[in-house]
């Protein structure tokens, strides 16, 4: 199986260490979030991959060449010239992914333990297009399902605001954990062009389409501050 990681965000959060590097290479114990999440993936037998690069991506094709790539093979989407989010760095990529198997899709900048060989098992089984990690943890914004774990809207939990496919019936509320797993099919489905996020599409996808969430309880770290940098130390070394 394929992974994407996105590493091409300018990770204003992380500032200022983001103002001259990026921030896939930020460091967790002395060892850059890229690295730790290349090798996490090879722990499951993944070795191939597609690396989203922006801001300072010479930076991370340079910290690719001088590892030797890890030992994987490693595709470059090159989005320099534009930055294009989730969904805009998906399509830009599809020359890389659209070749009939499944794929995965991890942001570089979170830290976890979730069992992908579990997680890609329960997404064949249900054969969805798209299969998103959740988990019930602390989040400004949740994704809502139903008891069969099919997304059916969106909730701002600061705000009150919701996306909903349907009236509320009494939906779980989890935290998307930024892995998700992928059919190319999604492929003809995404309407949006240029600059986007993905989970606008899903949000819009549940109207019609059965997206499932994969339930897990291990730890996850969204390394997107400093104060985030310090809680993933103790947990990561």
């Amino acid at each position: 199986m394929k992974a994407l990681i996105f590493a091409a965000g300018k990770g204003t959060r992380l500032k200022p260490f983001t103002d001259h590097h990026p921030k896939a290479l930020a460091q967790v114990n002395g060892v850059p979030l890229l690295e730790r999440n290349i090798n996490y993936l090879k722990s499951f037998g993944i070795k191939d991959f597609v690396i989203n690069i922006h801001h300072f991506g010479n930076q991370i094709v340079e910290f690719l060449n001088k590892n030797t790539n890890f030992g994987c093979n490693i595709e470059i989407s090159d989005e320099t010239g534009e930055l294009l989010e989730t969904g805009g760095g998906l399509i830009f990529a599809r020359k890389f992914l659209d070749h009939g198997e499944d794929f995965l899709i991890m942001n570089a900048d979170i830290l976890t333990e979730i069992n992908i060989n579990a997680l890609v098992e329960y997404h064949k089984k249900i054969k969805d297009f798209a299969t998103l990690a959740v988990s019930d943890r602390d989040s400004s914004r949740k994704l809502l399902f139903n008891d069969d774990l099919v997304l059916r809207g969106w909730l701002n939990v600061q705000s009150g605001e919701q996306r909903l496919a349907e009236f509320n019936k009494g939906f779980k509320a989890l935290a998307f954990s930024g892995v998700h797993c992928i059919n190319p099919a999604i492929f003809e489905k995404i309407k949006r062009t240029g600059k986007f996020s993905v989970m606008e599409e899903y949000l819009d996808l549940m109207q019609t389409e059965h997206i499932h969430g994969f339930v897990h309880d291990s730890i996850l770290i969204d390394v997107g501050r400093p104060e985030s940098v310090i809680e993933a130390e103790k947990h990561f070394k």
